[in-house]
């Protein structure tokens, strides 16, 4: 081993196991562990912070795969270690775990597992694991007949790994898809961006068609024999478990429209992942609309939106805990909103920390929650489709988005629900930054530790208030107006150059009945416009025509010959002057 400390990443649920080993390995002097996770989406959220602030923070994960006891935790643990492989590909993950049944090791060496160490082994035993998993070799502790005799307490080399020849193919495959999936990744990411130009778009699809055309020829031609099953029970277990997650620069046009066969839980994770992935880009604001999250610091910016997805995660973990019902979702809608909204700005900005107004000493959470009436009306309220959300999140519903239904599990249900889950995540930040901004926008303390540096300014500070005080007003008297007079709501999504706008169709015929004042009176402008903007074309139309008509073939007529006349007087004045010369 290196005289560098291995870093570890101990993911458990139970934190007693979790301080249990944490004790144990603080006597090895080559061991350190960085962090600790509980949760699915907090593994994939420590991951990726560590990985922002230095690549080679983690050297190896060791998990325990779900609690180790009921089967949806159980997969749930192993689409966890697909999610990792694909994100991390040179990450080592090592089994720490209660888990026995010869099936499921098997399913989780087939994920990627690099070793297995079973819970109550000899922490010095456990150390050696560590150092040969985190050292690219592989291990897997076997106690002697724990899982049966004979062919049934060994697992299976693959084919590949014992013909030279199978070897060279498989590596060969596994080339080739690697660099189609980098272009795939590229193609999509693109495809991604709301407002592409038509054209542009048909020729980033034509490209995506043909990079998955490419794939699936790779895959078939360089595909080598797999072994079968070792027996009935892994056969039956396989069979239970989740496939591999699905991205979109993998994805053939067959399974883009099949719908996916995780369970509600897995597909959370599924969806959560792939937003952290996207939290990684640019933050910045690229659309034409300001954002309260606008006056962040990128890196508070993105530590807001981790907490808030972090926060949905431990709500929809307790509505399933309190085992909720569908028809209950939409009367606790405003009141799971809010509670999220409490609980992300307390924690945020620190439940009892302090900021100095004058001569005295105030609690932040206290004037910001203060506000709540307001948050409530301009943006909790107003975010859409929360519990269509929810309900697929929760209950695997199916979504439907644009007036089209999708499966539930589905390419493109994942999609809608992702861009719903990305707005929700934006919306709500911008309701934990709004009473910042109307209370304690020019403290000083404040702006050194959650402002960009180019809004500290005093000037800038009112300018940007202005911008969303203005927002304000058009979005109540003329943007909503407009929208629900359109059918439809806009969202903001993650776009790969920052947060972008897009808009999605949506009935909206009982808010258009309740519209009253400036707001009615600008629906009313638009169907008065657009009853009349027609005629109105043709009647301009019509007189442009007589114009032109009047100009060219009266007037300009008559002008030529008065032209033509005046230049004929002309040139006989010139003639008899100079005849006169002469004489």
């Amino acid at each position: 081993m290196s005289d560098r400390p291995l870093k570890l990443l101990l993911v458990d649920q139970d934190p007693i196991f979790r301080l249990g080993l944490r004790v144990a390995l603080e006597e090895f002097s080559d061991l350190q562990v960085v962090s600790e996770a509980d949760t699915d989406t907090s593994v994939l959220q420590t991951l990726a912070e560590l990985a922002q602030k230095d690549p080679t923070s983690v050297n190896l994960v060791v998990l325990e795969l779900g609690n180790g006891r009921s089967i949806s935790s159980q997969q749930l643990g192993l689409q966890l270690c697909r999610q990792l492989k694909t994100q991390y590909p040179n990450l080592p993950i090592l089994l720490l775990s209660s888990l026995q049944n010869q099936g499921l090791l098997l399913a989780a060496r087939t994920a990627g597992i690099d070793g297995y160490c079973p819970k109550g082994t000899p922490v010095s035993e456990i150390v050696t694991a560590m150092q040969e998993v985190a050292a690219g070799r592989s291990y897997w502790y076997w106690e002697p007949g724990r899982v049966g005799e004979g062919e049934k307490g060994r697992i299976k080399t693959p084919y590949s790994s014992r013909n030279p020849l199978f070897r060279l193919l498989e590596n060969l495959r596994l080339s080739g898809t690697a660099q189609i999936d980098a272009n795939l990744a590229a193609v999509t990411a693109r495809l991604q961006v709301p407002g592409q130009p038509e054209l542009e778009r048909a020729i980033l699809a034509g490209q995506r068609r043909e990079l998955l055309a490419a794939r699936w020829l790779v895959n078939h031609l360089l595909a080598t024999p797999q072994p079968q099953p070792v027996d009935e029970q892994i056969a039956d277990i396989s069979e239970q478990l989740p496939p591999p997650p699905v991205n979109l620069s993998s994805s053939s046009a067959i399974a883009k429209n099949t719908p996916s066969l995780l369970s509600p839980r897995a597909l959370q994770a599924k969806l959560f992942a792939s937003c952290i992935n996207k939290l990684q880009s640019p933050l910045q604001n690229i659309t034409d609309v300001p954002l309260e999250i606008d006056i962040l610091r990128p890196d508070k910016k993105r530590e807001l939106l981790y907490l808030i997805l972090q926060k949905i995660a431990e709500v929809l973990d307790e509505l399933r805990s309190y085992k909720i019902e569908i028809k209950q979702l939409f009367e606790l809608k405003n009141t799971i909103l809010y509670d999220l909204w409490e609980e992300v700005t307390t924690e945020f900005f620190g439940k009892f920390s302090l900021v100095r107004l004058g001569n005295n000493r105030v609690e932040i959470v206290k004037i910001l929650l203060q506000n709540s009436a307001v948050v409530q009306a301009e943006i909790l309220k107003q975010i859409p489709f929360v519990v269509e959300l929810f309900n697929y999140l929760l209950f695997q519903t199916n979504l439907t988005i644009d007036n089209t239904n999708y499966p539930a599990g589905s390419f493109e249900a994942n999609q809608q629900a992702e861009m719903l889950l990305e707005n929700l995540l934006i919306q709500i930040g911008n309701g934990v930054v709004q009473p910042l901004l109307s209370y304690l926008a020019d403290v000083e303390d404040i702006k050194q530790n959650f402002y960009d540096r180019k809004l500290i300014s005093t000037r800038e500070m009112e300018r940007f208030r202005n911008n969303l005080s203005w927002k304000y007003r058009m979005r109540n008297y003329v943007t909503e107006p407009k929208a629900i007079f359109e059918s439809r709501y806009e969202i903001f999504v993650f776009a790969p150059r920052g947060i972008a706008k897009t808009s999605i169709y949506a009935p909206r015929g009982q808010e258009l009945a309740q519209l009253s004042g400036i707001a009615l009176l600008v629906t009313l402008g638009l169907e008065f416009g657009d009853a009349i903007a027609p005629r109105l074309r043709s009647l301009l139309s019509f007189l442009g025509r007589g114009v032109v008509f009047v100009l060219t073939q009266v007037v300009g007529r008559g002008l030529g010959l008065v032209v033509r006349g005046i230049l004929q007087g002309i040139g006989s004045v010139s003639l008899s002057e100079g005849k006169n010369k002469k004489l």
